[in-house]
């Protein structure tokens, strides 16, 4: 009865012991899953608001340029200059393109008129 009632007791243990290194496991991993989570909502906190910081510059700089185009202080007159030149072969592009549309609308109209219904030039 001695063997049977110590291996009781040593299992008893042995569980205890189990036990109490599952509670502190899973402590722990509670513990680190809360810190890993807290510093994904920073994380995240802190790309929204470096996206805020680069919309709000856009903003911001988009301000200055319809302000202070034609009389931008000297640190900003290059650039002020740079985009007034972008917008003018945006301009000059968007022109093209207008005409190119013409010329293959006028292509288009003169390949479905019959050429004895052309008119005499």
């Amino acid at each position: 009865m001695a063997n049977y009632d110590e291996f009781k007791k040593k299992a008893k243990e042995t569980l205890d012991t189990i036990a109490d290194v599952s509670v502190d496991a899973y402590k722990m991993a509670e513990e680190k899953a809360r810190i890993l989570a807290k510093k994904t909502k920073l994380r995240a906190g802190i790309v929204n608001d470096k996206a805020t910081i680069r919309r709000l510059s856009v903003e911001l700089g988009s301000t200055y340029y319809k302000m202070y185009k034609d009389n931008p202080a000297p640190e900003f007159e290059k650039i002020c200059v740079e985009i007034t030149g972008a917008y003018e072969r945006i301009t000059d592009k968007e022109k093209e393109i207008e005409e190119l549309k013409n010329l293959a609308t006028q292509k288009a109209e003169d390949a479905s008129t019959p050429d004895d219904k052309k008119p005499e030039e």
